[in-house]
């Protein structure tokens, strides 16, 4: 299918004809000015088009900084691990995730706080959730005369979001008290 898109001026000339013949001026060109006004747009034109052509894209200052950063994300995701699904199909969550999950499970249990979980996967469970071993490390409050109570809440805590809010099979939790902070710090 053809489409003729021809633009006539006020004094009859095709605007297609002016910009075809662009730098060759007639003397109706010279006297008209409709045609003078249109080929000093279509010269416009012609140059900023060519402005573009020539002057290449600069790349963005923080390209290779944006770059790195999706590739740091992608690695600290870390593997992906099954949940199990109500409906056919599958889903699944990235150890990263897990692993905040599992923190604010342990924050909240007080006088600790969490500093370093490692989630790995080591199976699958039969209802098809990931079968997992975690590393927690901690520090505990200076003061805090109840340590072993307090490992427990945590213990406690951490498996509870692992299955109830995150749905994997917790197999192993390691805790580690690995430092001691005072209030304020």
């Amino acid at each position: 299918m053809e489409v003729n898109q021809d633009y006539g001026l006020p004094c009859g000339r095709e605007l297609e004809r002016l910009w075809e013949n662009l730098d060759e001026v007639d003397e109706h060109q010279r006297d008209c000015v409709h045609c003078r006004t249109a080929r000093e747009s279509l010269l416009a034109l012609r140059a900023a088009t060519q402005e573009l052509i020539d002057e290449p894209d600069p790349t963005p200052p923080d390209l290779v900084g944006r770059i790195m950063s999706a590739v740091r994300a992608e690695v600290r995701r870390g593997q992906m691990l099954d949940l199990p699904a109500a409906e056919p199909g599958s889903v699944e969550v990235s150890e990263q995730a897990v692993a905040v999950v599992l923190r604010y499970a342990a924050d909240s249990a007080g006088n600790v706080r969490a500093r370093r979980v490692r989630v790995r996967k080591v199976g699958v469970d039969p209802s098809g959730a990931a079968q997992v071993e975690v590393e927690l490390t901690l520090t505990t409050r200076l003061g805090n005369t109840s340590g072993a109570d307090t490992l427990a809440r945590v213990r406690e805590l951490v498996s509870a979001a692992a299955t109830s809010r995150v749905g994997i099979s917790l197999v192993s939790l390691d805790l580690l008290v690995e430092d001691v902070y005072e209030d304020g710090e």
